[in-house]
Formats: structure tokens, sequence, C-alpha cells
């Protein structure tokens, strides 16, 4: 591996272009409570990439997080990479400048340890495209002794194979603590001489790591395409994979100082986790599934985090993260203690996703006062029946109701999200949506509260996640899409509904990566060569590439975006293992086909089988029924 010394030499020097490109901020660092180590006095230099631009990266909290964890340890530092905007990289690869970090802006080639999060199935090119600009390359099976270990982490590793062939090893679940063991161990083991051959079957056989090492696994497959099964070419290697999990999150460290981004971000203000996890049990949400169980972070920390954020960062809003803010067992007493300390402090406060009851109102009264700008309402289906199968766990009379009251207290603009595409979606469905819209306005209307009042409807595209109740399901495709887009525009022309939807092509690509298995790593190699980046941003995503791509990769996209799969089928996942059992996926698929709800697992264990491994808050009462 290259040594300290040699990497000093080869800090880079960036000024020569900051005055080229649109926002230099992006590439300078130094900004107020950001770390910087003498990369000489370090064991290990860890580099954290983000595969999306300096504003969307800095917005992502387990950045944040994981960055302050890191740097706490003697002897390791953590640096961050982001993906340079269009112009920056074009300057960078005209004079043959490598990708860098912003701390000390060390050349990635010159890392000990890259580290990816996997957010979005759609940055999959971007980490490509940065390893490329890195000079590194881009296969696993390419690189030796002399590059750095190449990681990833994030809820799309749960699916690791469609980039098993870029990176090394996958740290599934929760990072806080198997990161910086990984990070230790590689630390111990590059001083004691080891290769990362012997690191990497080191990991592999830790149980508790939660590490996937793509290598020592291969895929076999029947003649009609599927898997048939897994062949572990590691004798030693785990047979399943274990996501790591943090039991207790009240005692893990949480950012109080974070980093103040020099120029405006998609999220530029103070955040404090709540709890992590979900008891609801939407069928469509992979996020619910895999960060299961509930696990809350007590009311006083919450608050002391919140108080020394604000102090340290001048930031002027401060916003409460979880799955679900209300279902926080403490709301009431957080919610009014952080208002009464925040209209104090002069500071806005936003409660996101809450569940819009009196006492929700009550403190959306006091937090927007007369501004009161937009409610957000995701009914997600628009009918009872499809909200049934998603289990939902919504009404019509819960939106009408909040929407009554919402009207009364001054609100006027409500926005709704739904779905598309959603298993067992009819017409019928579709016309459920314009029907709820069309509703709300003439509540409106009849509240004689007149004015100017604006429904705003946002309809996204359903895509099938791994480890989901959907993951069996198949997707619809671009043209049907279509038909119900343009079907729903007819439906929504309606004086005072505005209606938006997302991109068609972009929702099929994302849902062939969600499920793809190892020959998806073609496809990307292909659309990367073919200048695919930044696919999630409609300006960039080119549907013409990616079928180029498909058809150069010998890819049948219909194979893995709009086939289904039958109960037996061996998946790309079954060898990463959630917490939650398949049987219970299965079980909830063939409960969605009927319609039948389950529910909330505060009122009682549902079986879905986290609590096998960790305790759960709910998990004393199992109903083999629960109809």
């Amino acid at each position: 591996m290259t040594s300290i010394k040699e990497t000093m030499k080869r800090k880079l020097d960036v000024t020569t272009f900051l005055s080229k490109v649109e926002k230099p901020a992006r590439y300078i660092g130094g900004e107020k409570n950001s770390i910087i180590k003498n990369p000489d006095d370090q064991d290990l230099i860890f580099g954290f990439a983000f595969p999306d631009i300096y504003e969307i990266g800095m917005s992502y909290m387990g950045m944040q997080i994981l960055y302050n964890i890191v740097n706490d340890r003697e002897g390791i530092s953590c640096e961050r990479i982001f993906a340079p905007g269009i112009d920056m990289e074009e300057i960078m690869r005209k004079n043959n400048f490598p990708l860098f970090t912003l701390e000390n802006k060390i050349p990635l080639a010159e890392l000990d340890i890259l580290g990816f999060t996997l957010q979005y199935e759609m940055s999959f090119t971007n980490i490509l495209n940065m390893l490329e600009l890195g000079g590194l390359p881009l296969k696993s099976s390419d690189r030796d002794e002399s590059h750095p270990l190449v990681i990833a982490g994030g809820s799309c590793a749960f699916n690791p194979e469609p980039l098993a062939n870029f990176i090394d090893a996958f740290i599934i679940g929760d990072g806080e603590e198997a990161l910086v063991q990984v990070l230790e161990e590689y630390k111990n083991h590059k001083k004691s001489g080891g290769s990362k051959e012997s690191f990497l079957k080191c990991a592999s056989k830790t149980s508790d790591l939660g590490v996937y090492v793509p290598k020592f696994y291969n895929e076999i497959y029947n003649d009609d395409g599927t898997i048939k099964s897994y062949e572990k070419t590691y004798e030693e290697a785990n047979d399943v994979i274990e996501k790591a999990i943090i039991k207790d999150i009240d005692q893990v460290d949480f950012p109080e100082n974070p980093i103040v981004p020099l120029i405006e971000t998609v999220h530029d203000r103070a955040v404090v986790e709540t709890f992590r996890g979900c008891t609801r049990g939407c069928r469509f949400c992979q996020a619910g599934i895999i960060y299961r169980p509930i696990r809350e972070r007590s009311k006083n920390r919450i608050i002391e985090i919140a108080k020394n954020q604000l102090r340290s960062t001048g930031h002027d809003e401060l916003s409460i993260l979880s799955l679900s803010t209300s279902d926080y067992s403490c709301f009431e007493p957080l919610a009014t203690e952080l208002m009464d300390y925040c209209k104090k402090e002069n500071v806005s406060l936003s409660l996101p996703s809450l569940r819009l009851d009196t006492f929700s109102f009550n403190v959306l009264e006091q937090i927007q006062g007369y501004k009161k700008s937009g409610l957000t309402f995701a009914p997600e289906a628009g009918t009872q029946r499809l909200r049934d199968v998603i289990n939902k766990g919504i009404t019509e009379d819960d939106i009408f109701e909040a929407v009554s009251q919402a009207i009364e207290l001054g609100w006027r603009t409500v926005k709704l999200y739904f779905m598309i595409g959603l298993p067992t979606e009819t017409y019928e469905d579709l016309d459920g949506i314009a029907d709820i819209a069309r509703k709300i306005m003439e509540i409106h209307r009849e509240s004689g509260r007149g004015g100017r009042f604006n429904v705003t409807v946002s309809v996204s595209n359903f895509v099938p996640k791994a480890h989901t109740p959907f993951q069996w399901v198949g997707q619809d495709t671009v043209e049907s899409f279509r038909d119900k887009h343009r079907y729903l525009q007819e439906k929504l022309r309606i004086k005072g509904v505005k209606f938006n939807y997302h991109d068609d092509g972009v929702s099929v690509i994302e849902g062939i990566l969600a499920r793809g298995d190892r020959r998806i790593c073609d496809l990307l190699l292909e659309a990367h060569k073919l200048g695919c980046k930044f696919d999630g941003w409609s300006e960039h995503f080119s549907k013409e590439k990616w079928d180029k791509a498909a058809k150069n990769a010998g890819i049948d996209s219909s194979f893995f975006a709009q086939r289904s799969r039958h109960e037996n089928e061996v998946l790309p996942w079954d060898k990463i293992h959630s917490g939650v059992t398949r049987e219970f996926l299965w079980k909830e698929w063939k409960r969605a086909e009927e319609g039948i709800i389950t529910w909330d697992c505060r009122y009682g264990c549902v079986g879905c089988g986290v609590n096998r491994k960790v305790e759960c808050k709910w998990g004393g009462i199992y109903a083999n029924d629960n109809n």
C-alpha cells in the first residue's frame, strides 16, 4: 500500500481550477466544524464518498454521523468525497486531474479505504464515474494491493449484486459500529503486513459484522435465466449475511457539531434523529423493513442534541428525522418543549411526516402561525381497496376530516402524494385519485372561506424493492406508466388542481437496478461507457443511452423489471438477511392480494422475525392471524 509520506507528496492543489467552475465552494473544504487531521499522523485514511454533488451529499445526515464517529478514533481520519459537477469534471479530465478528498485534497488512489454510501439506485453510474476520475480500475478483480480497498453500505446494499463486480465488500445494516470495527481491523491488518485478500476472508467470517464479500460467492443460473443457487468460492464465508444492528441508538454518538456547508444545500438545517425503524408495515416500503425494529432516542437526549447543534452551527431551522415523526412514543412532550425552545431562540421548527390529528394541527398552528405553508398528505392510492392492498392504514375520512380542519384553521395549499403502478391497480383506482382531489376542492368551497385554494397532486411510479412483500411483483412498463399519466392528466383537469409526475424511464431503470442480479454489472458498465451519470436528474437521464447499454450488455430489461417472481425462486438478495423473514414477506404478499390489513405492530407482534436477533419493544405478543 502507498505510504502516508507518499500520500503527502501527492496532496493536490485545486485552486488553479476554482475560478473556472460554477460553485467553487463545492471543492475547497474547510467548513465550520469540519475535521482536518494531519495525514502524516494517521495509520489509516478513509474516504467517505457520496455519489452525487456536494449540495445533495451534505444534506445526508448519515454522512455527518459516520464522519464524526470515525474521526473520533485515534489513528484514523475520515475525509469526504463528492461527485464533481459537470463543469469541474470536464476540467479534471482535460487536465488529467484526479478526484480528491475535501479535507486534505488527497487523490482517491492514495487512500487506504474508499467507502461509498448507497442511498439511491440511480446514483450507481456515478460510482463508476468517480472510480474512473480517481484513477482506479472499475472492477475489483483488476485492482491490486496498491489500490485502496473499496467498500459500500447503505439501504441499496441490501441488494448488493448490481455492484458486486466493482465493490470489494459491502457492510449491511447500521454502520455506526460495523464501519468503525471494519476500519480498526483493517488498520491492524495493515500494520501486521496482511493482504487485502486475507483481511476480506477474516471479515467475511465475522457473523455480527454484516460484511458481504461478493468474490466469495458465484451465481449459478438455470436455463431460463433465473438463479439456481449460490456457490461459495471461500468455504468459510457465511451462508447468510446478517445485518449489523445498533441495539440502543441512545448510546450511539450523534453529531452535536455537524459541518456547516459553505453554500446552500438541499436541506440546510440542524437535524436530529428521534428514532430508527417503523411499525406501520406499508408493503411497498423498503425502509420500513430494513430498519426494523423501532429504536428510540430519549426525549432529553434529543433536546440536548438539538440545542447543541443549533449553538454550534448557527442554523435557524431545526428538523426532526424519522420515518414517521408523530409515532415517537413521547411525541407530544417532545414537540411542546422543542416549540417553546425554538420560539425563544427565533428558530423555525420542522416536524415532517406528522399524523394529522388534533394535537398535530395544534403543533402546526403554533409552528407556522399566519404563514401556513402547505400541508402534505400521502394517501399513496386512490381507493380504500388499494390502500388496504398496500397496508397504508389511512381512510378517506381521515383525509377529508384533516383537510376540513386545515381549511378551517386557514391553510390554503394541500399537497397529495400518490403512487401508480401498485400491485392489483385498476383504472378505477386512478379515478379515485381524481375523486379525492375534487372532493377536497368541494370541501373548500363549502367551507365558505373564499380566496385562493390549491391542491397539488404528485404521482410517483411504483418500484418493487428487495426485502419487501412486493419483491416478487412485476413492475409496469414505461408505456403503461405513460398511459396512466395521460389518463390522470385528463381526469385532473380541475380548477385549482396541479398535477406533477415522475419520469417513467427513470423508474423502470431503477426497478432493474433494485432487483437485479450480478449480470446487471455489465449493464452499468455499458451505461457508464455511454456517458450515463446523474441519472436521477431528469436533465441528465437518457433513456436512449440506457436502452443501448442494455442491448450492448445483452440484458433483457423486462426479465428484471416486469417479470413476476414465484414463491420459491432464488432471489439475488436471499443471502442478505434484513432481520425480517422471507416467510413473513410472502405471507404479507398473499394478504395484499386479498386486501387484508396487517395491524401496526405497536398493537401486537405480527411475527416478522426481527426479534429473533434483537429485542423488539412489541415482541412479546405474537398474533398468528391479525385480521
